[in-house]
């Protein structure tokens, strides 16, 4: 066998999906290879008959045949792994060492073009991501129709190839924000993408920052207000999310969706997201605060209602409102994980008859189960899961404070948290940015 073929084998040994398939094509003899589970092999020789039927009419050498098809390539047995890793179809040239990297007719891998499963839209485009990188710049492509759109591609990881494709509005973005992600990119090729914490790392945020630097969507409809406004979206292959950069404050508060109302209601709308973070952080750290540091704080009827709310029960409230947290939080855990038609089931076992039987077996104050109530529904009120995350920390963080210093600590934590997201940077720019703005947009 050709010198070529064997090692391309060899890379490839026990990889019974591998096809290696002799054929002649204008006298000279060729190998087809690729991974017969990437291609559809009938379709894309039907195709290749086409080319060669002409070529043959037209009295082509088999040089100018397969420069038609693609750029011919000499001895880079990386470049030909990596390629039919990715896909593609090699015609190698027997006796050679000269191949033709061609794109195949592939097969079909990927789902449809679905209803977003994460995010609820009300009012506007019900198309979502999915996890080919193609189709996902394709929705982009198709729901702003502008010749400033560019996209870029990288490949990152030294052995498990990991496709990217920087997408931004040329003219709105911020040239050193697309150098810098670059320049990042570019850097780190070595480092291998299997999740969010990889590529954050890749693109050199600190993996133990509470709050995501990148903000996620899988609907087009919030990608492209996105890239009117200078961001930029990364899209990861297999990944049906746009991960916008940077991230903002004011991104788990406002959606674009909010527009399709009039200018009232989406005030209003937002006005509720912020009410939300604000009962979510304060309400179980003033239970605490209220109930075991400063009931002096209380008014003297007030403080006898709750006094007797929590009569019989033999834990401090820091240890009550801390087994109620930990209690809710493995009850959304577990609705989130388990099957659709079991999670209703948990919901109403967790969050009915558990809580009930708390509260009859005065564990925990009838106050507190209304509070937790409050709170998990407040914090279901922010844009992007991955800032009620962080909001949900910030909570326990809180309540530790309250238990200590009562009131003053609630205020103490507020300024903890707001120095701490002051001090987060992306790329430079600030996490605190109200509108970011590149000198001379015109949507900023």
């Amino acid at each position: 066998m050709d010198q070529f073929l064997t090692e391309l084998k060899e890379k490839f040994r026990n990889s019974d999906d591998l096809f290696l398939q002799q054929e002649v094509i204008l006298d000279v003899p060729v190998s087809f290879v690729g991974f017969k589970t990437l291609i559809d092999v009938t379709k894309t020789r039907t195709s290749l008959q086409k080319y060669i039927e002409t070529a043959i009419l037209s009295q082509k050498t088999i040089g100018e045949l397969l420069n038609e098809l693609g750029e011919i390539k000499e001895k880079d047995l990386e470049e030909a792994v990596s390629s039919i890793m990715t896909g593609k179809l090699l015609i190698v040239i027997k006796n050679h060492r000269k191949f033709v990297v061609i794109e195949p007719v592939p097969k079909r891998l990927s789902r449809a073009i679905e209803l977003p499963t994460n995010e609820n839209v009300l009012q506007g485009a019900l198309s979502s991501f999915n996890e080919d990188i193609e189709t996902n710049i394709g929705l982009i492509r198709k729901q702003i129709n502008s010749s400033n759109i560019r996209s870029e591609s990288f490949s990152v990881g030294p052995e498990q190839k990991t496709k990217l494709s920087m997408v931004y509005f040329d003219g709105q973005v911020d040239k050193k924000l697309v150098e810098k992600i670059r320049s990042m990119l570019d850097k780190n090729q070595d480092r291998e993408i299997n999740n969010l914490q990889d590529l954050a790392k890749t693109l050199g945020f600190s993996g133990w920052s509470v709050i995501s630097r990148i903000c996620t969507t899988e609907l087009p409809s919030e990608t492209v207000p996105f890239l009117r406004k200078g961001r930029v979206a990364l899209f990861v292959d297999r990944y049906p999310f746009a991960l916008i950069l940077p991230s903002f404050l004011w991104d788990m508060f406002a959606l674009e969706n909010d527009r399709n109302y009039p200018i009232i209601l989406m005030l209003s709308i937002r006005t509720v997201r912020v009410i939300g973070i604000l009962v979510t952080l304060i309400l179980p750290a003033l239970y605490v605060a209220l109930v075991a540091v400063n009931p002096e704080v209380l008014r003297i009827e007030l403080a006898l209602s709750v006094a007797q709310s929590r009569e019989a029960i033999p834990y401090p409230a820091l240890v009550e409102i801390l087994l109620m947290l930990i209690i809710l939080e493995l009850i959304i855990e577990a609705t989130i994980r388990l099957p659709s038609t079991i999670g209703p089931t948990i919901t109403m076992v967790g969050g009915i008859i558990l809580g009930q039987a708390v509260v009859e077996a005065k564990l925990v104050s009838t106050l507190l189960i209304i509070i937790l109530a409050a709170t998990t529904i407040a914090n279901s009120t922010l844009v992007g899961i991955q800032n009620s995350l962080a909001v949900r920390f910030f909570k326990y963080v809180m309540v530790l404070l309250a238990s200590i210093y009562g009131i003053l600590g609630i205020l103490g934590g507020i300024v903890l948290i707001s120095a701490y997201l002051a001090s987060i940077e992306t790329f430079g720019i600030s996490y605190l940015h109200m509108n970011y703005e590149k000198e001379g947009t015109k949507y900023g």
